[in-house]
């Protein structure tokens, strides 16, 4: 008696596995990338031959041309300042936040050293001046 051999291999390649690992994967890379808050007003930093690039999460200050003030992305006015640094302060601790001030080019000198005065007020000792390189 002959018997029928059957030797036909399938090769099944399961994709389920590997879509599980790459979809892991965009999840990972989109839970930790950092993304910067930027405030959608215009500014032209002043130039600087010895600009760094610093990334920072802390608090913005913000200091537009016409001489408006923002607080990451709210308007405050001087008058104001000291307040709104105080509630940011009670929510995240003054020593571990840095603060970056970014001011037009145009803004006087006097309109930085109020806002670097209420900073010190405030207790903020940690202070980025933003600029721009030099090219």
């Amino acid at each position: 008696m002959k018997f029928k051999r059957k030797l036909e291999t399938r090769a099944v390649v399961d994709l389920v596995p590997m879509i599980d690992v790459v979809f892991q994967l965009i999840l990972f890379f989109l839970v930790s990338t950092t993304f910067a808050v930027l405030p959608g007003i215009s500014l032209d930093l002043p130039q600087s031959s010895t600009a760094e690039g610093i990334r920072t999460s802390g608090i913005t200050i913000t200091v537009s041309a016409g001489g408006e003030i923002f607080v990451n992305s709210e308007a405050v006015e001087l008058e104001s300042l000291e307040d709104a640094l105080n509630v940011l302060a009670a929510a995240d601790g003054r020593d571990a936040v840095p603060v970056s001030l970014e001011a037009d080019a145009v803004v006087p000198n006097g309109m930085i050293v109020r806002i670097l005065d209420s900073l010190r007020r405030t207790g903020y000792t940690g202070v980025n001046l933003r600029a721009r390189n030099q090219d």
